[in-house]
């Protein structure tokens, strides 16, 4: 029977094949452990010398490190396993021999690790931040499909930008000026206006020279936007997005949060309501921590927005930006014009802003006079404009960042990990 590590549990004392390859090995005289994985996860293959012939057991001892294999074995229960069961091997097939594999055992250097980033992937660790961002991914469907939300999938070659085009990435579109999308917002709000609710996920670009562990140059963006929908609602619809994804990744991946070594009882805290807190109110609170640097109207930092974090332990919305710091389309507070309805969603545990959002600008007069003051061009905008011309509506949207989330969920320090392929400031390979 030809099965794999994820399904082997339903094989207890039954031989079985797993095609696999070889992570490590240690022997004695008399027996020798292999740790096998085959992408599905990661298991200990026994070889006993008084259970197979001579050869076979002396392949066990001499095959090397990623060498792929056919082998073969009873499944037995082990209850030191992480997953609770080990294979009893009978034969082993080489399929090909790796030799000299780069990433041993032994520390590496993150540099070192990043250059060979297409074997690093196979990493026990590694392993276990993919699949918990491959979870989020699926929770993410689950929560729009079931909430009632249609998936629109937004350019990535655009001729405007959402946010200005300073931080872009500029390109020839045959004899036009193009640009890679920073947001696929703006598309979202025409669908808005045809589907009532819509998401997008798909990648975005930021030409920003960051090099912080929170930034990446390339990352991928789960977006929303709904019609006939205030600022309130939307928070309701972030917050309980959140909370789903996290549940999710609590249920589905105890086993990669246990490799990771992440403390669990932290993401367990995250429940609704989540804390919301003024812009103005935050500005107070950090003077008050002692961060004198911070002014009114200055945009908050990492450090910043840790501190708020930190104060809540939760994820918690600041909210109510100042409209000179914040994107054209935002629509402006009722209580206070110097201010837009916005809320940027900030993580516990120093992981910062995730989630981005606001109530849009639903006035037609009003959006051209913003375009206008950010001296954006009127022609590239005339269909976002023709959105408030034709039937304009109340409508909010908001914009999460995937590797953020991951990393947070996931524990890792650096969203470098978080992405299969992290394009970073001086990172273009692999």
């Amino acid at each position: 029977m030809k099965t794999t590590i994820k399904e082997a549990k339903h094989y207890i004392n039954q031989e079985v094949t797993i095609g696999a390859w070889l992570t490590n090995k240690r022997s004695s005289g008399k027996i020798a452990f292999l740790q096998l994985r085959d992408g599905t996860g990661f298991m200990q293959g026994v070889v006993v010398k008084a259970d197979v012939d001579e050869d076979t057991f002396q392949l066990a001892k001499d095959i090397t490190q990623e060498t792929s294999l056919y082998i073969t074995g009873v499944i037995s229960e082990d209850n030191r396993s992480d997953l609770g069961y080990e294979m009893q091997v009978k034969s082993i097939e080489i399929i090909a021999e790796a030799h000299d594999y780069p990433i041993t055992p032994k520390n590496h250097g993150t540099e070192f690790l990043m250059d060979h980033r297409h074997l690093w992937l196979r990493s026990k660790k590694q392993h276990a931040v993919m699949k918990i961002r491959n979870e989020i991914i699926r929770a993410t469907y689950e929560f729009f499909n079931n909430t009632g939300f249609t998936k629109i999938d937004p350019p990535i070659l655009t001729a405007s930008a959402p946010e200005g085009t300073s931080e872009l990435f500029h390109t020839k579109y045959f004899d036009q000026d193009a640009f890679l999308s920073q947001s696929g917002q703006l598309y979202l709000e025409a669908a808005a206006m045809a589907h009532g609710k819509v998401f997008s996920f798909g990648p975005t670009f930021r030409a920003e020279k960051s090099k912080t562990r929170r930034h990446l140059i390339e990352f991928w963006m789960i977006e929303a936007e709904k019609a006939f929908c205030d600022h309130n609602e939307s928070l309701e619809i972030q917050e309980q997005y959140v909370t789903h994804v996290v549940k999710s990744v609590l249920e589905n991946c105890k086993l990669e949060l246990n490799i990771l070594e992440r403390d669990t009882e932290k993401l367990e805290k995250v429940t609704t309501p989540f804390p919301r807190i003024t812009y103005d109110d935050a500005v107070e609170f950090l003077k008050e921590q002692g961060f004198d640097d911070i002014e009114w109207g200055e945009d908050f930092g990492t450090p910043h927005e840790t501190a708020i974090a930190n104060h809540y332990d939760l994820p918690v919305f600041i909210t109510n930006y100042p409209t000179k710091i914040k994107p054209f389309y935002m629509q402006p507070n009722p209580d206070n014009e110097d201010t837009v309805l916005c809320a940027d969603l900030i993580a516990p545990e120093g992981y910062g802003e995730i989630i981005g959002g606001s109530e849009r600008i639903n006035d037609l007069a009003l959006l051209e006079q913003r375009i206008d003051e950010f001296e954006l061009d009127p022609e590239s905008y005339s269909y976002y404009l023709d959105l408030r011309r034709y039937g304009s509506v109340p409508h909010s949207g908001f914009g999460l960042g995937l590797e953020r989330t991951v990393a947070w969920l996931s524990g890792v320090e650096h969203v470098r990990e978080t992405a299969p392929f992290p394009r970073l400031l001086n990172r273009l390979y692999p």
